[in-house]
């Protein structure tokens, strides 16, 4: 059975190469609002939104607040579900002034921050621990359909369910110790990966197995 530091390594011998968006150092508000906005669309729809705020100077807690909401719903229009994201924009910057302010909000621990993100309007498990691990840059592993659907192909991991914290927790013993001290970096870049992997080799439709080193150890890997 292979680990999952095995998987990791193989994927960043695919991947490292590649760009990634939240990866090492983004703009922390531009990433919660790229986490919160990327719900049920693909990130091209995104980009597309993130480019509106940015060229409408909106990329702070402090100015997108100034924001009526016919204002803030035509800059992510691009995203998909506008008026429900520009709620949960809303939600999290509501969130953001009760704390103290954006910094304040993500300097809190994330054993704290994460039950007042869950607590939110339109955050849940997978965007919360995207807030913390990409944004403040705190531990949190995340899990999403491309974890998933990747390591389930490879018959690693609780593959017969789809619950986001059975495989939460799969991953944070299984990494246990394959890190020195803060697992930060390890988990944004093992979830960078993952992301790029299913884009790119493990697609849902036409993956592209003969690509894939993974294919030698993959029961799901097609012939070539």
């Amino acid at each position: 059975m292979q680990t999952l530091i095995d998987v990791y390594r193989q994927l960043d011998v695919m991947h490292a190469w590649r760009g990634w968006h939240w990866w090492p150092d983004a703009d922390p508000f531009e990433v919660t609002v790229g986490c919160i906005l990327v719900q049920n669309t693909a990130w091209t729809n995104v980009e597309h939104a993130l480019q509106r705020l940015r060229a409408a100077n909106a990329f702070s807690a402090a100015v997108m607040d100034t924001l009526s909401d016919n204002e803030l719903e035509e800059l992510v229009r691009p995203s998909g579900q506008y008026r429900q994201k520009t709620r949960k924009l809303r939600a999290f910057l509501d969130l953001a002034r009760k704390r103290g302010g954006f910094e304040s909000l993500l300097a809190t621990p994330a054993n704290e921050l994460r039950p007042l993100l869950l607590g939110t309007f339109g955050i849940g498990p997978e965007t919360a621990d995207a807030i913390i691990c990409y944004a403040a840059r705190q531990p949190a592993f995340v899990i999403d359909a491309y974890t998933m659907r990747i390591f389930g192909r490879l018959g690693i991991g609780p593959v017969k369910s789809s619950d986001y914290h059975e495989w939460q927790r799969f991953f944070l013993e299984g990494l246990g110790d394959a890190h020195d001290g803060d697992p930060r970096d390890l988990f944004a870049r093992y979830h960078a990966l993952v992301v790029l992997h299913a884009k790119h080799f493990c697609r849902k439709r036409a993956p592209r197995c003969g690509d894939c080193s993974l294919a030698a150890w993959c029961p799901f890997a097609e012939p070539g």
